[in-house]
C-alpha cells in the first residue's frame, strides 16, 4: 500500500481576513503521542496567539480535532477536512489566528481556517511513500553469505543485528514484498532461512 505525506515540514500564512491573521503550520506525524508533542511545542512558540486550532489525520486510522475556543465545528473539522479532500496521512495541521477584532462567525471561521490549511497541502511537498513492515530473519553463522546476497538484491533495510549462538536481523521492507523476500531466502538457503513478520 503507498500513501501520500508530507515531504518536509511547511508554514505557509494567508492574507488576513477583516484584519485577522491566519498561518498554516504543516507537521509530519507518525503517532498521537508526536503529534500531541508538536501542538504542545506549537503552542509554546507562539504564545500570543488568539487561537491555535490543529486537526491531524494518521495512518492507521486516527483523526483527532481541537477548536481552541473558537464555535464548536468552526476550525478543527474544516481543517481535518482539508487533509482528507488532500488524501494525506500522517501529518498534523496547526492553523494559528490572530484575531483582527472583527467577528467572521461559524462559517467565515470553516472559511479561513479550512482554506488556510487547504492553500497549504496545495503549496506543500507531498510525498508518496509504501507501507513498511519489520521482518524477522533468524540464521546460522554458515548462511550468512547467501543471506547477505539475498538482503542486497532486495530493497530490505537492516534495523538491527544481534550476533549470539547465531544471527538474528530485523530488517525494514516493503509490505508487497514480503512474500518474494521470504521466497529468495528460502530457495538461497535450502529451506534453512524463513524469514518472519514481527509483531507490532
Amino acid at each position: 500500500m503507498r500513501y501520500l505525506t508530507l515531504a518536509e515540514p511547511y508554514d505557509w500564512a494567508a492574507e488576513p481576513v477583516k484584519g485577522s491573521r491566519f498561518q498554516a503550520l504543516l507537521r509530519p506525524v507518525t503517532d498521537e503521542v508526536a503529534a500531541i508533542a508538536l501542538v504542545r511545542g506549537i503552542e509554546r512558540d507562539h504564545p500570543a496567539v488568539d487561537h491555535c486550532c490543529w486537526a491531524w489525520r494518521l495512518r492507521n486510522g486516527g483523526t483527532r480535532t481541537w477548536d481552541a475556543g473558537e464555535p464548536r465545528g468552526s476550525a478543527g473539522r474544516p481543517i481535518l477536512q482539508q487533509l482528507e479532500g488532500h488524501a494525506v496521512f500522517d501529518v498534523l495541521a496547526v492553523v494559528l489566528r490572530d484575531f483582527g477584532g472583527t467577528k467572521l462567525g461559524v462559517g467565515g471561521l470553516m472559511r479561513a481556517y479550512g482554506g488556510t490549511a487547504g492553500m497549504a497541502l496545495d503549496r506543500a511537498g507531498l510525498v508518496e511513500v509504501a507501507e513498511t513492515v519489520e521482518v524477522e530473519i533468524a540464521h546460522p553463522y554458515g548462511d550468512t553469505g547467501p543471506v547477505d546476497a539475498v538482503l542486497a538484491a532486495s530493497a530490505a533495510v537492516q534495523v538491527s543485528v544481534e550476533w549470539g549462538e547465531g544471527v538474528c536481523r530485523v530488517v525494514r521492507v516493503e509490505q508487497g514484498q514480503v512474500e518474494a523476500l521470504v521466497t529468495a531466502m528460502r530457495d538461497r538457503t535450502a529451506g534453512r532461512v524463513v524469514p518472519t513478520l514481527r509483531s507490532r
